[in-house]
């Protein structure tokens, strides 16, 4: 890695030299003595007295392992059942990996309150989302630069509320309100013999 951090400011900087050369740069507010071409090159002997940091890895291996990765830090918790070894009313006993010593297998041993404690380090407070979108898939301005975006991209529109049918949804008998059905139960789950349909619904309101 310390020989490709040279290639890559080597390249990097030859890039940038030939986008200069070529007027593909634009220089704005405090870079903007930059446009000379004495006090860019000025600037790119700069460049070349510090060390650059390049971290390679293999890479993944396909759309699957980029999911699986990113899942253990959206859709997972702190620590999951199979690590668990036991339970006791002082004492909570769990595998971890020892990443400083060759990521091996070790065993430890928390009083309960240690184990909540930690564990609880791992819960987002209220109103903290996991995920938080950015660009044009921000909350705010997302639908008109998914638009754009397809606009650009020369992407067909996907169909306005207007022409989509909004579903049926029941009303709760006491109050009028909408409701939203969470799961429906068949026959063999609920040991009816004759086969029906029965929807459950949360009052929304």
């Amino acid at each position: 890695m310390k020989v490709l951090s040279r290639v890559f400011r080597g390249k990097f900087c030859a890039g940038l030299r030939c986008a200069f050369g070529a007027d593909q740069l634009a220089f704005f507010g405090e870079c903007l003595a930059l446009a000379d071409e004495s006090n860019f090159n000025r600037f790119l002997r700069t460049l070349f007295q510090q060390d650059w940091v390049v971290y390679s890895k293999p890479p993944f291996g396909g759309a699957d392992h980029v999911l699986q990765y990113l899942a253990r830090y959206t859709h997972r918790v702190a620590i999951s059942n199979h690590r668990l070894l036991s339970v006791t009313e002082s004492e909570v006993r769990f595998r971890w990996k020892d990443y400083a010593n060759h990521s091996k297998k070790r065993t430890m041993t928390l009083t309960g309150e240690e184990f909540l404690r930690r564990f609880l380090q791992h819960v987002l407070p209220k109103g903290f989302p996991r995920i938080r979108y950015f660009g044009c898939l921000a909350n705010r301005k997302r639908g008109p630069l998914l638009q754009l975006s397809r606009l650009l991209l020369a992407v067909p529109l996907e169909p306005t509320s207007s022409t989509s049918v909004e579903p049926v949804l029941p009303k709760c008998p006491k109050c009028q309100g909408p409701m939203r059905i969470v799961e429906r139960l068949q026959a063999e789950a609920i040991h009816i013999t004759e086969r029906v349909s029965v929807p459950i619904v949360v009052d929304t309101s």
